[in-house]
């Protein structure tokens, strides 16, 4: 049974790279659906959290900081696999990736929104550098499963023919050097965010 055409792929790449489009769309826009105490709660969460590499003159963080970094990502891609596996929950995965766009857009949202200009800069400094990373790399173990799972559908449950092995360890070698990309983006996360965020919070400190 031949592989499924690259074409194919690139056609599940868009699919699930709108999906994340929209979900950060819909991300930036909850935080406006705050209320303004929530919203201050937000705000007052922000400042405490620049204020610590403000004060702490820019340390990088430790290799504890790394691996729980770590473990959140491997947890993320792990549910994508299984769900993958089990073929039934394709929507899941979805799901996931809407999520994660949802969740990179309402923590960009909440730093333009109490920060202007400022947290636009924020942004770049703490939340783009990892997510360029981690975000491609969901993205592409989610086309990995969904194409798994097409896969089995269209060859195992309607045809009842072509290998299933092959397939599987293919996905499983996809997702194993995804996993790889994201110890980068941990390591990004753990030891140059840090960096970063305490070069610019500086700047908050004076407003």
């Amino acid at each position: 049974m031949r592989p499924m055409p690259q074409s194919y792929n690139v056609t599940l790449l868009i699919f699930v790279a709108v999906l994340f489009v929209v979900g950060a769309v819909f991300g930036g826009l909850m935080v406006h659906a705050l209320t303004l105490e929530q919203q201050e709660d937000l705000a007052d969460e922000v400042a405490r959290y620049i204020g610590q590499f403000g004060s702490n003159a820019a340390a990088a963080g430790d290799s504890d900081a790394f691996w729980s970094r770590l473990l959140f990502h491997g947890k993320w891609l792990l549910l994508v696999w299984v769900l993958g596996v089990t073929v039934v929950g394709v929507p899941f995965v979805l799901a996931l990736d809407f999520l994660k766009g949802a969740l990179v857009g309402f923590a960009v949202g909440t730093l333009v929104s109490e920060h202007s200009w400022k947290g636009v800069l924020l942004s770049l400094v703490s939340v783009a550098p990892p997510n360029l990373i981690t975000v491609p790399a969901i993205l592409m173990a989610s086309v990995a499963s969904l194409s798994f799972s097409l896969y089995v559908v269209n060859n195992r449950l309607l045809r009842q023919r072509g290998p299933l092995a092959p397939q599987l360890i293919s996905f499983t070698a996809s997702t194993a050097i995804m996993l790889a990309l994201l110890a980068g983006a941990a390591l990004l996360e753990t030891y140059v965010s840090p960096v970063l965020i305490g070069w610019v919070a500086p700047m908050f400190a004076s407003s």
